[in-house]
């Protein structure tokens, strides 16, 4: 190519090249989508606190009598205790 035909096509070829990289920079970003994924989280928030039984502060030498009496008074707890865990068992099904 002769010096004389490049200084002429120079100046034509720059305004393109610059128009063609600017056009570029014209163009909206996609827009920000929103996506919702199942977290795993746990079902049973609170766990009710297991009652403290008669029968655990007996001493070992305790009348029988006395632990039947205490098993007996430990059973009613023990099944409102396990009514509790019921109803939050069932909850997460």
């Amino acid at each position: 190519m002769r010096p004389q035909k490049a200084r002429q096509l120079i100046p034509k070829i720059i305004p393109l090249v610059a128009i063609a990289l600017l056009a570029g920079c014209g163009t909206a970003p996609p827009a920000a989508q929103t996506v919702y994924l199942p977290v795993r989280t746990p079902c049973v928030k609170d766990v009710p606190p297991a009652p403290v039984y008669e029968f655990d502060k007996l001493p070992l030498d305790a009348p029988d009598g006395t632990k039947v009496l205490a098993l007996a008074r430990d059973w009613t707890r023990s099944r409102r205790y396990e009514a509790d865990l019921v109803v939050l068992l069932v909850g997460c099904s």
